[in-house]
């Protein structure tokens, strides 16, 4: 005979929360969250209110939906208060304080606005992880893009020394996006266009960074660029721009053979190298 557990049933099961009991927490977090916000336009002009946003977004033990709804009240706030001025400084520094928090989200989401706010401290927080990888709070290719906001010259060596040796593709392009305004890059630009085996995007950007950067070292490959059959479409339209935007009208006029291979592509190529062959054709051959 099948004897019954005393209290009938089966046993709950240890160290889980019942579905009830997790459906009132999410609800608790959830009117938290939303008195927060109706708070934000405020959020300055009250110390009581601001000090308490602050201690939230500060407390590990908080859950990270609400300490993140605490940023973006602080957020809304700078876009709607006058008074956001008065407890910015409070407000940086509370994100400093959690730009470490275990929590990928909310670090991500902290070190975002610290570095739109062109902040010293996170530059050099995120120019120490790319230095020492087992210090960073983001992945390179993250750091990189992050500052980028407000690059300083001492971001670039460590940008050339990723595209040397990256960790990852990702963080390489990356780099080259941060280098595309640093003049003594360059070099680094025109090896990577020149050779094939790169990815055709490394090379592109550095196209795009050469004509900004020095257009006369591009215009010096172009035409090779663009005479040859096998390059990418994307190349040779940079290339065209360069040769249309900063080429010597004699000499290029004069060269029968790039006029017959720009016509070939303004009639037989991507709409984007048809629409630069037409441009770069109406300054020479018109």
């Amino acid at each position: 005979m099948t004897r019954k557990r005393e209290g009938g049933g089966r046993p709950k099961p240890q160290g889980r929360t019942s579905r009830p009991a997790a459906k009132r927490a999410g609800a608790a977090v959830d009117a938290r969250v939303a008195r927060l916000m109706e708070t934000s336009v405020d959020l300055c002009d009250d110390d009581a209110k601001l000090q308490a946003a602050l201690d939230l977004l500060r407390d590990p033990a908080e859950p990270t939906e609400l300490r993140l709804a605490v940023v973006q009240a602080f957020q809304a706030a700078s876009f709607s208060s006058a008074s956001f001025d008065a407890c910015r400084g409070e407000y940086l520094a509370a994100l400093r304080q959690v730009a470490d928090t275990p929590d990928p989200e909310l670090r991500q989401r902290v070190l975002g606005i610290l570095a739109r706010e062109n902040d010293g401290w996170t530059q050099q927080r995120l120019l120490e992880g790319l230095r020492e990888p087992e210090k960073a709070l983001v992945p390179a290719e993250k750091a990189l893009q992050l500052l980028s906001y407000d690059v300083h010259a001492e971001a670039y060596p460590v940008a050339r020394e990723i595209v040397r040796d990256p960790p990852n593709a990702t963080a390489r392009r990356e780099a080259l996006r941060l280098l595309a305004a640093d003049a003594d890059s360059a070099p680094v630009f025109e090896k990577i266009l020149l050779d094939k085996d790169e990815l055709a995007e490394n090379r592109q950007l550095s196209a795009a960074a050469l004509q900004s950067l020095t257009p006369g070292r591009l215009q010096e490959h172009a035409r090779d660029i663009l005479l040859d059959d096998a390059e990418y479409p994307e190349i040779q339209a940079t290339s065209l721009s360069a040769l249309t935007q900063f080429g010597d009208l004699r000499s290029v006029s004069g060269d029968a053979a790039l006029l017959k291979r720009v016509d070939a592509l303004s009639t037989a190529a991507p709409a984007k190298v048809k629409r630069s062959a037409r441009e770069f054709l109406r300054r020479y051959a018109e």
